[in-house]
């Protein structure tokens, strides 16, 4: 069953919807950034916005989503859910994951765009570069996947894996004798 005393598991949950809700809200900033970034006809405050967008990553984002994972991981293996019992909690690991994953790997992207956005002119290029729809679209992705998230913690669609399914008739088994 579960490893964690009652009060110690809510700590966890509320710990684990606090990184997952700052996750969100800085997807959200992000993605406001990076439609200026694409949309604004004030070359100074697209410049401004690109830049904050890498800020944004290393100080919210990349953040966020660390904790989420680790705060998810442990409240899965302290909870009576479980790591492996339930296929809403593996999916909610693989997505956390995979948004992780490409978020580590798309600073690259924004770092390199705060970089063209520091440059004191810019050519046709840069400004391409500047009004690329990459981080708006990798934004979007984000905040679906984030509230995908969301609807599958709160709806908790059934079905167990063939591990948990297993330990459940172990449980019931010892809870006859």
């Amino acid at each position: 069953m579960s490893t964690m005393s009652p009060g110690l598991r809510r700590l966890a949950l509320t710990t684990h919807v606090t990184a997952s809700v700052g996750w969100l809200g800085a997807v959200v900033v992000a993605l406001s950034l990076s439609v200026v970034t694409m949309t604004s006809q004030d070359i100074g405050l697209a410049r401004a916005a690109a830049r904050s967008l890498e800020m944004v990553g290393w100080a919210a984002l990349i953040p966020f989503s660390v904790a989420s994972l680790i705060t998810g991981l442990v409240q899965s293996l302290g909870s009576r859910w479980g790591l492996f019992r339930h296929y809403w909690v593996l999916v909610k690991l693989v997505m956390n994951v995979f948004a992780t994953t490409v978020l580590l790997l798309y600073m690259q992207t924004l770092s390199h765009l705060s970089e063209v956005a520091a440059r004191p002119t810019l050519t046709s290029d840069d400004l391409a570069i500047l009004q690329s729809p990459s981080p708006a679209v990798h934004g979007t992705g984000a905040l679906v996947l984030l509230l995908l998230a969301v609807v599958v913690s709160v709806y908790k669609p059934p079905g167990m894996t063939p591990y948990g399914a297993r330990k459940h008739l172990e449980r019931r088994s010892t809870a006859r004798r």
